[in-house]
């Protein structure tokens, strides 16, 4: 490695720096076992993002038409409130949020199953702390989907 590569390296991040050493990290989800691509795969960032988006919109439209009649000082504890009651009851039953399903995303278990109640609330009390979901491993999955042995897939 000449000094261009050396002091050129750190603006592509260590991982790239690895790959070019000959690393192989494969790809997302070839650890737990999930195809490539297709159903089954791990989904990406933008999907989730997404699915995230439209969920946290329609639960503002929510707290912000139905329970503050229009106060908007008001209407930002509620939608928190309402997002974590949304994801808890719907992913703990059907496996995904409204906008997961819209989007074509589901949460399950690392081990293929379904994720457990117990678990669902772990990753959503996460979740709704924001700083855990802002931390990735190397298959893409967020700090709450790792410790609570979930994983987001695509339908």
């Amino acid at each position: 490695m000449d000094n261009r590569q050396a002091i050129g390296s750190w603006l592509s991040g260590p991982r790239a720096a690895a790959e070019e050493m000959g690393v192989d990290f494969g790809y997302p989800g070839q650890q737990l076992g999930l195809p490539q691509s297709g159903p089954g795969s791990v989904a990406r960032f933008g999907r989730r993002l997404g699915a995230l988006a439209v969920d946290w919109i329609g639960c503002q439209l929510i707290a912000y038409g139905l329970i503050t009649h229009g106060e908007l000082a008001k209407a930002g504890n509620w939608t928190l409130g309402l997002f974590v009651v949304l994801a808890i009851l719907t992913v703990g039953t059907v496996g995904f949020t409204p906008g997961k399903r819209i989007l074509g995303l589901r949460v399950i278990s690392q081990n293929g199953g379904r994720l457990g109640l117990p678990r669902v609330v772990l990753r959503t009390v996460l979740l709704a702390l924001v700083i855990p979901a802002l931390v990735w491993d190397r298959d893409g999955r967020g700090l709450h989907d790792r410790l609570s042995g979930a994983v987001q897939v695509r339908i």
